[in-house]
């Protein structure tokens, strides 16, 4: 015990000399979470609260044109706004770029009366159906297209959210002209406003409810998201530091003279273990108390940490160790400092994009898909999520443990058989 805790100390203190490491392990991951969350929430606002700014250039006269323009406003995802002289693709594209705009769409100039053309000969085609006499309009045909321009910017999936809304809208128009139509026909008087606005608007509600494991709704956030990611990217970064150390040690002899001393490999490589597991263990504390108390004071939502504190605590512990045994790994194997950190660093950022701490896992296709499952960051991000996302206990992130703790079982192995290898052991 006495040769272990000597070694401990003896590596606290290399770890506390090399001031880049530091530098990299704690203070680039703070500014990767701030950064990415802000970004990522600036995201949320945009889609949740914030609206798109549409331009819409009417070129029809009628009415129905202008019942379309206020059912798009009253969808709640567009800021709408008028312009006039807007011929072709260049024009519109100089008024969204001087308006600062997102979107923008044309309405063709015999929109209302093509709509009321085609809504009559609907009308005229049920009455029919029903045996009554019902008048129909000879080559009504369809109703010309709406155009609308985005920004390339824009993702896909904003784009189909941004078509499926204004298709709602002219739908609703074009609904609402059949039913007038139909109502005249019947009645030869104009639908009344009242019953209108009660048949079109006769909707079921829809009650949208987050599903977690203990039973609470709390909406999750960027910061529930990213936190727990970006911690898991700390972690693996002790590989600056802890990779680049077992490369010196390898290069200076330190492991042939242990070989010469009353003492193993296994106290060198435990303590530095040790060592590192304790680095990320207040990476983890440092980041969730960031997410806790700074975040409010920057507009962002705050951190909520899970009620089960021993699960956060064991997946914790579970995750450091793996990025410890993956960095020490990595050491064993590189011959010079330089290829232990650049390998360190690209293989970090390629494991981080196919455990879905970049691109989220149920986004992913084919190979990629169940490649995840290969990394570890994979078993850590879900098993964070179970916790701050589901409200999951430790039962519940059992299934995430178990494959974590195979992997750095094999890790370890790697390095047993790296430096028998090597003849360092």
């Amino acid at each position: 015990m006495f040769k272990l805790w000597s070694t401990v100390i003896k590596d606290i203190r290399i770890l506390w000399r090399d001031k880049v490491g530091i530098s990299l392990m704690f203070i680039m991951p703070i500014i990767l979470v701030v950064v990415i969350t802000s970004i990522q929430n600036s995201t949320f606002q945009l889609v949740n609260k914030n609206k798109l700014p549409l331009l819409i250039c009417n070129k029809d006269t009628g009415k129905i044109s202008s019942e379309l323009i206020k059912d798009i406003g009253k969808i709640g995802m567009f800021k709408v706004s008028l312009v006039s002289g807007v011929k072709d693709e260049k024009s519109m594209s100089e008024a969204m770029h001087t308006k600062d705009a997102m979107l923008g769409v044309i309405i063709p100039s015999n929109f209302s009366s093509k709509v009321a053309a085609k809504s009559k000969n609907i009308a005229g085609k049920a009455m029919s159906s029903f045996g009554l006499q019902g008048d129909t309009v000879k080559h009504a045909g369809d109703v010309d297209p709406l155009t609308i321009y985005y920004n390339p910017v824009l993702q896909e999936s904003l784009k189909l959210s941004v078509a499926g809304g204004i298709r709602s809208a002219l739908q609703l128009v074009e609904s609402g002209e059949t039913l007038k139509s139909l109502y005249f026909s019947i009645n030869e008087k104009q639908l009344p406003e009242s019953l209108e606005n009660e048949m079109l608007n006769n909707k079921t509600a829809i009650n949208e409810i987050p599903v977690s494991k203990d039973g609470t709704r709390t909406t999750p956030n960027a910061t529930q998201h990213n936190v727990p990611a970006w911690t898991i990217f700390a972690m693996f970064f002790v590989i600056m530091s802890l990779g680049g150390s077992v490369v010196r040690e390898k290069v200076s002899g330190s492991f042939i003279r242990l070989k010469t001393l009353p003492t193993n490999y296994a106290v060198g490589i435990l303590s530095k273990q040790i060592t590192y597991m304790g680095v990320t263990m207040i990476q983890a504390a440092v980041i969730f108390s960031m997410g806790i108390w700074l975040f409010p004071h920057m507009g962002l939502s705050a951190l909520n940490l899970p009620s089960d504190w021993l699960a956060l605590f064991i997946v914790t512990l579970v995750c450091g160790w793996c990025a410890v045994s993956y960095a020490i790994c990595v050491g064993v194997f590189a011959d010079t400092q330089e290829q232990a950190n650049g390998f360190g660093a690209v293989s970090i950022v390629i494991l981080a994009s196919v455990g879905g701490l970049m691109v989220p896992s149920f986004a992913m296709m084919g190979f990629f898909k169940s490649a995840a499952s290969l990394s570890p960051m994979h078993w850590c991000l879900q098993a964070y999520y179970i916790l701050f996302l589901e409200g999951g206990k430790l039962k519940d992130v059992i299934n995430n443990i178990v494959p974590l703790f195979i992997i750095t079982i094999v890790l370890q192995l790697i390095i047993f058989l790296g430096l028998k290898r090597k003849n360092l052991i």
